[in-house]
């Protein structure tokens, strides 16, 4: 860890250390992390769910091509996805509004690296929306012919949204945790090179379709669905076909997971780190056990250790984020810590500035009414209107009543409907809006 520490300061002089703006927090920073920590394995459920159920329902659409009874399930599968989207969106105000009051400097300065990308969000947001809402009403009304084609090709353009939007915000949390190596990104794609994005990419399609397996196994196997719904299965051979979904993805982590690690930069690799995704692989492989088990438990039985396996993916995913959170805080530690002492040089330095300069720390000059006046002049002449009504007119309505004036340029509305609304013009102060005024009266005279 020593290396490491040293390495961290050397790369520290090529690094863009900004000076912070001390604010205080809503809450203590310990609430916060904990906070972020919670609130985004709940936003990330939703996530999950939304990303492997429009997956799996693309898939199980064009399955239906060839036997309706998949055609069926996916339209089952596809009403959960318009659900799930906007839990997912709800949620993630959650863990967005701490991440940036915790880590500001950081995640903005990854924001604004990726530029064009990250500001693409909300219409890519709403475009997906619309895609996901547009494939599930015409499902029956675009069933046969060359509109189910089209209808198909809708959902691949929607699950294709539902892909691309996690890149983004992936790209953006990756590319915070390595401050050193901002000055190469050039945008976007080549955030993409920074730190490891793809194998963390894959770990996140592979826990999505696997949680969305999973949850469809209780959605379709709860006493209260209605089997009707699925005409051509039986409830214990549907949970049959997603406890398999669920098991070959899981199965797969097996694979993913120290891929992810390997190639997670030694920035923020620690002795605790590894105790937690060994901790959660041991668990992981219980879970791999018990779905195993499942998948070949005789009808009677299957689902029994379905309440048993979602205690314990519990407490995987809650390893995962816990640890993510580990390394993040690892990785910006000699950041963080850089940061705080360039402001504290900063703030120290104008302290004694102001000690031993005094007579620089006048307050600003006052403006004149006429200088004032300079913000008005475009649009009122003495005598003659321009986009405004002339100071002579005004000054028929405000005769002796410079206050009225100073109210209704805080507030304007619009009287009269050949003139254009005014702006407000309350962030130039009481003061000088009475100064204006007068003025303005004086030169009607």
């Amino acid at each position: 860890m020593n290396a490491f520490f040293l390495n961290s300061m050397q790369t520290l002089a090529s690094t863009p250390v900004p000076r912070d703006l001390a604010l205080p927090l809503p809450v203590p920073e310990w609430a916060l992390k904990a906070m972020l920590v919670l609130f985004f394995l709940v936003h990330i459920f939703f996530v999950n769910l939304m990303v492997g159920g429009s997956f799996i329902s693309v898939f199980l659409e064009w399955m239906g091509l060839k036997n309706r009874k998949w055609d069926v399930m996916a339209y089952e599968i596809a009403k959960t996805v318009t659900v799930n989207k906007s839990l997912a969106v709800v949620m993630g105000i959650g863990p967005l509004l701490c991440i940036n009051l915790v880590y500001t400097l950081q995640w903005y300065g990854a924001n604004s690296l990726t530029g064009h990308a990250w500001l693409l969000i909300v219409p890519t947001v709403t475009s997906a929306f619309l895609l996901a809402y547009l494939h599930k009403y015409t499902w029956h009304r675009w069933e046969t012919g060359a509109l189910k084609n089209l209808h198909l090709a809708i959902g691949v353009l929607m699950a294709l949204h539902f892909l691309f939007i996690p890149l983004i915000f992936l790209a953006n949390v990756n590319l915070m945790l390595f401050p050193s190596e901002w000055e190469k990104v050039k945008g976007f794609f080549s955030s993409l090179q920074i730190g490891n994005v793809f194998p963390r990419y894959l770990h996140f399609l592979l826990a999505s379709t696997a949680l969305a397996a999973l949850f469809m196994v209780g959605w379709f196997g709860r006493k209260g669905y209605d089997m009707t719904s699925l005409p051509g299965f039986s409830r214990a051979e549907v949970k049959r076909i997603f406890y398999r979904a669920a098991t070959i993805p899981t199965m797969t982590q097996f694979l993913a997971g120290p891929l992810l690690l390997f190639t997670l930069p030694q920035v923020g690799i620690t002795n605790k780190l590894y105790a937690i995704i060994f901790s959660g692989a041991a668990l992981g492989g219980i879970v791999l056990w018990l779905l195993l088990k499942e998948t070949k438990a005789s009808d009677q039985c299957i689902g029994n250790r379905y309440i048993t396996i979602c205690i314990l993916f519990s407490f995987v995913v809650l390893g995962m984020g816990s640890g993510r959170h580990v390394y993040r805080e690892a990785a910006l530690a000699v950041h963080k810590a850089a940061v705080k002492e360039r402001t504290a040089n900063y703030e120290k330095a104008l302290a004694e500035f102001r000690m031993n300069h005094p007579d620089t720390m006048e307050a600003p000059a006052v403006q004149s009414a006429e200088t004032l006046f300079s913000s008005c002049a475009a649009c009122h002449a003495p005598k003659t209107r321009l986009v405004g009504p002339s100071l002579a007119e005004i000054a028929q309505i405000y005769a002796d009543d410079p206050a009225g004036i100073v109210t209704w340029a805080r507030a304007p509305g619009k009287k009269r409907p050949d003139f254009p609304p005014m702006p407000a013009f309350g962030h130039l102060g009481d003061d000088s809006l009475r100064k204006i005024a007068e003025y303005m009266l004086e030169q009607a005279k």
